[in-house]
């Protein structure tokens, strides 16, 4: 039971950390480079799409990495697990009120207001992406799924 509860803590951290590294990297640069206009109206589907996505594998992967610990012992698997949940209350506060900002149909899409929301946007996503792979490298160095 114990090996397959920290295959899933290891397995959901590491599809979050790269679900998070690839939007930094990736989807979010390539979302600017079309344009403030393009960008914020192609930003609603994308996070509306990823927010239950990386919801789930935050919330399942902390739990898995706590109840690990739990059953372990090994301080490793806590130290992971708050840090994989960390995201969801930085997300929550942190985030969030760029987010809503960004969805507001009010919004002018063209506007240096906008720009700056999805520049402020990219930065604070990458916190989350950097405490998600601070869990998995401590996950793996640790052992992966191996309790």
């Amino acid at each position: 039971m114990t090996v397959v509860v920290a295959f899933v803590a290891t397995l959901c951290t590491a599809l979050f950390a790269g679900a998070s590294l690839y939007i930094n990297l990736i989807e979010h640069p390539a979302r600017i480079e079309c344009g403030t206009a393009l960008a914020t109206t192609e930003f609603g589907p994308s996070y509306r799409r990823a927010t239950l996505m990386q919801g789930s594998l935050a919330l399942v992967g902390s739990l898995a990495a706590v109840s690990t610990w739990w059953l372990t012992a090994k301080p490793r698997w806590l130290v992971a697990g708050i840090l994989v949940a960390a995201v969801i209350p930085f997300t929550l506060i942190v985030i969030l009120p760029t987010n809503k900002k960004l969805l507001d149909p009010s919004l002018d899409r063209n506007s240096e207001l906008a720009r700056s929301l999805l520049v402020r946007w990219g930065r604070l996503h990458a916190v989350r992406t950097v405490l998600s792979l601070a869990a998995l490298v401590l996950l793996l160095w640790a052992g992966g799924a191996s309790p």
